[in-house]
């Protein structure tokens, strides 16, 4: 690059201290180099018996060449100078397109200029790499799915990926530089590293609190420290594992049981068919002992019933997808139950990809719920001697993007342990086994989706949202996963 003078060189310049600068020094120098000259041809000018003009002009013609000379020179020395100063300032404002010209070996001059260009070229490669991994590091935060962010030491948001702003519904442009406490989310800094907190987040499709592991570290930016937290949803793992746990406790439980109820069921069967035929009321004992094996026999039965349904989810089969319509599915569902008229409220013209049988079985749970839910509801207003509303259940589904959600809404007394919905065993019914619910979340969440039930917000009652991802127009029939 050719010389050019450069402003940052005299505006970031130190206060000159010293009274002659090096370039007039050097031009003083030069100078006194070149009187001794002068006198030295004046001299002999005059011994050469010229006139007084022939030496003025003579001398006169001389000093000009000097001058000149000195010209060329201080532009040789002063020029490089200055272009290598410029090259340095320009460095040290990170502005790398700066080079030194003459940058030749074997010369004072051009091994510096070499080396400041080294260091210049040095400098830049360094810049593009770190600009090119920042650029890197907002691309990978940009694209996990898991929520991203950093506060600095004052809990000020500094850093928030597009995760982070769906979960939390956050925005860069308006949240950047705000306090955690005005974000509503300070519990996050009080976590410890790989903590698990409980968040009801309004962002959620479903709504309900969710569990989310936070890992925090730190780190440093601009000398100032900063925490990083990336938080993970571990609701759908921590639930397989619950799932995992329980169908290793009812596997157990079932085998110990059924071996202990076969015997029992047998020997009371044969023990009642010895009993002696005929009259039992005249034999004193033996009609009590009749009753009593046949009480022990039914007992055994149902209590085999009871074990064969538990087992059912620890032998749910993997789900056989196809292509369904969405239409068709409810009207199906809707015209099994025949206590009571299922009021279809909607269904969009599109197509699921799930296990047909299961799926149905799903739904048919969750309207059978709602139905008893409403019917029982009617039953106890009646029996109390208050007024209550016919039992009704609406069924509807409707799009929420790129999933199906399917709601169940019933008028019954709804929900007074949300927390125990989904626990294997647990019920309020007097006649169920507390597997219901469990295998519909099971169900749901094989087919990638998610099942919720909560108290109605307009009216009283329960709804249940089943939300299942649409069909693509790219996928086609598979055979079971469990085949794959």
């Amino acid at each position: 690059m050719a010389f050019r003078p450069n402003s940052r060189t005299k505006k970031n310049a130190r206060p000159n201290t010293e009274r002659v600068s090096f370039e007039a020094k050097l031009r003083i120098f030069c100078a006194l180099l070149c009187l001794p000259a002068m006198g030295f041809l004046a001299g002999l000018l005059a011994m050469a018996h010229f006139s007084t003009a022939a030496i003025v002009s003579i001398l006169t013609i001389a000093a000009l060449s000097l001058l000149l000379a000195i010209a060329t020179f201080m532009d040789q020395v002063i020029r490089p100078l200055q272009t290598l100063a410029n090259v340095v300032a320009a460095l040290r404002e990170e502005d790398y397109s700066f080079r030194a010209r003459g940058a030749k070996r074997d010369d004072p001059f051009g091994d510096l200029a070499i080396e400041i260009n080294a260091l210049a070229d040095m400098h830049q490669l360094q810049r593009s790499g770190a600009l090119e991994a920042a650029a890197l590091f907002r691309r990978v935060i940009a694209e996990l799915d898991a929520p991203v962010l950093a506060f600095d030491q004052r809990d000020v948001l500094r850093l928030v990926n597009p995760a982070a702003e769906r979960v939390f519904a956050l925005s860069a442009a308006r949240d950047l530089g705000r306090m955690a406490k005005d974000l509503k989310l300070e519990m996050l800094l009080d976590q410890p590293d790989e903590g698990v907190t409980l968040l009801d987040l309004q962002s959620q499709p479903a709504r309900t609190p969710s569990r989310w592991m936070v890992r925090r570290s730190e780190f440093r930016q601009r000398g100032m420290p900063h925490t990083l937290l990336l938080l993970s949803d571990v609701s759908s793992a921590l639930r397989e594992e619950e799932r995992i746990a329980w169908r290793r406790l009812i596997r157990v439980l079932g085998h110990e049981i059924s071996n202990s109820l076969a015997p029992i069921k047998s020997i009371a069967g044969s023990l009642r068919s010895r009993l002696p035929q005929g009259n039992p009321e005249g034999n004193g004992f033996l009609p009590d002992f009749d009753r009593g094996l046949g009480v022990i026999e039914s007992r055994a039965e149902s209590l085999n019933r009871f074990v064969q349904a538990y087992r059912q989810l620890a032998q749910l089969p993997a789900p056989a997808m196809r292509r369904v319509q969405v239409k068709p599915l409810l009207e199906r569902v809707a015209s099994l139950e025949t206590r009571l008229e299922i009021v279809l409220a909607g269904a969009p013209p599109v197509d699921v990809f799930v296990d047909v049988d299961q799926m149905e079985q799903l739904l048919i749970n969750l309207v059978r719920n709602g139905v008893e839910a409403a019917c029982s509801a009617r039953e106890d207003a009646v029996a109390a001697g208050l007024t209550h509303d016919d039992p009704a259940v609406t069924m509807r589904g409707e799009l929420q993007g790129e999933f199906l959600s399917v709601v169940i809404e019933d008028n019954g007394p709804g929900l007074t342990n949300p927390a125990n919905l989904f626990v294997p065993f647990y019920t309020t019914k007097k006649s169920g086994s507390g597997v219901g619910l469990v295998l519909a979340r099971q169900i749901a969440e094989a087919h990638g989706g998610t099942l919720e039930l909560r108290n109605r917000g307009d009216a009283h009652g329960c709804e249940a949202e089943l939300r299942i991802p649409l069909a693509r127009r790219t996928e086609e029939e598979t055979e079971p996963m469990a085949a794959r």
